[in-house]
């Protein structure tokens, strides 16, 4: 079964100054990582669409939308938050960032394709119902995880998040809905500074210190995470991908190695072939080091097209 891979030339456009580590140079680190991987080929590319804005409004409330739309410049910036900046084309890339998501549902929904990797930014993780944060504006895999739902009545969506940071707005949209299950570590305290106890069951969180090792969060994987995905049976398998947890990453202090995701990855490949006729949504959350980033990458994606 095909590997798809969605992105669009829109995610290079937005961009929130220089000195920003979210900037454009990520998506071509990692397309020049996976050409040189030998990976590039094995893989079906798509153009992500812009997406539906009712698909956005499933998890996003109104007003939020609006004071985007009404505060997107026509030049210059517009800052959100102390990080978080809207350029004159930001909204256009943040609409394709959601649209990878919805496309990639109906992909694997289809049987078109079985694993997808969007390579795509803006992130979403951090953005809340009401609120850009994080370098987020729209929540990417919230929005596909409801449309797989909603529209594609899913009874059982699952939601992987091993970006360093919390997903607090992922979690702020799933928790207490029974047809989503959402695992996640993260470097606790740290950005975004918000509750670490899990606010419902269907959230299994696990906090770990600064200097935590890639050995532990294994360990974290097939105690914590692992038991939960068995149980739940996931029919879809999500991953909010951020690689910023790498050793080498200067905006973050856990010690994962592109190993961990390599065997991070294979465990979810696991569950999905067991429950989820092997389907898996990947999409790019966080990763600034150039070098980790694109390394990390080729770890990730050669399970989800290899097993």
């Amino acid at each position: 079964m095909s590997t798809l891979y969605i992105t669009h030339s829109d995610c290079f456009l937005h961009e929130m100054g220089e000195w920003h580590p979210e900037s454009p140079a990520r998506l071509t680190t990692i397309e020049t990582a996976l050409r040189d991987a030998g990976l590039w080929d094995q893989m079906i590319h798509r153009q992500a669409p812009e997406v539906n804005p009712e698909h956005i409004a499933r998890v996003h409330g109104e007003d939020y939308l609006q004071h985007l739309v009404s505060h997107a410049p026509q030049t210059g910036y517009y800052a959100l938050d102390a990080d978080t900046t809207m350029n004159p084309h930001t909204l256009t890339a943040a609409r394709r960032a959601a649209g990878a998501g919805v496309l990639a549902v109906d992909e694997v929904m289809a049987g078109r394709a079985q694993r997808v990797f969007c390579a795509v930014r803006p992130p979403g993780h951090h953005a809340t119902p009401h609120a850009a944060m994080g370098f987020c504006f729209y929540n990417n895999i919230a929005i596909a995880a409801a449309y797989a739902v909603d529209v594609m009545g899913l009874q059982r969506v699952a939601v992987i998040d091993f970006d360093v940071h919390h997903g607090n707005g992922t979690e702020d949209m799933l928790a207490g809905n029974p047809a989503m299950l959402m695992c996640s570590f993260y470097q606790h305290p740290f950005y975004p500074g918000r509750h670490h106890e899990p606010p419902a069951d269907n959230m299994i969180n696990v906090p770990v210190p600064a200097g935590t090792d890639g050995a532990t969060l294994r360990e974290v994987v097939a105690t914590s995470w692992l038991p939960a995905l068995q149980d739940f049976q996931p029919q879809l398998v999500f991953i909010s991908a951020g690689f910023d947890a790498h050793r080498q990453e200067t905006l973050a202090q856990l010690n994962m190695e592109e190993a961990d995701y390599a065997w991070i990855t294979e465990q979810l490949v696991q569950v999905a072939n067991a429950s989820a006729q092997g389907r898996i949504i990947s999409m790019l959350e966080g990763g600034y080091h150039l070098t980790a980033l694109g390394n990390s990458v080729v770890a990730h994606v050669k399970p989800l097209i290899t097993l």
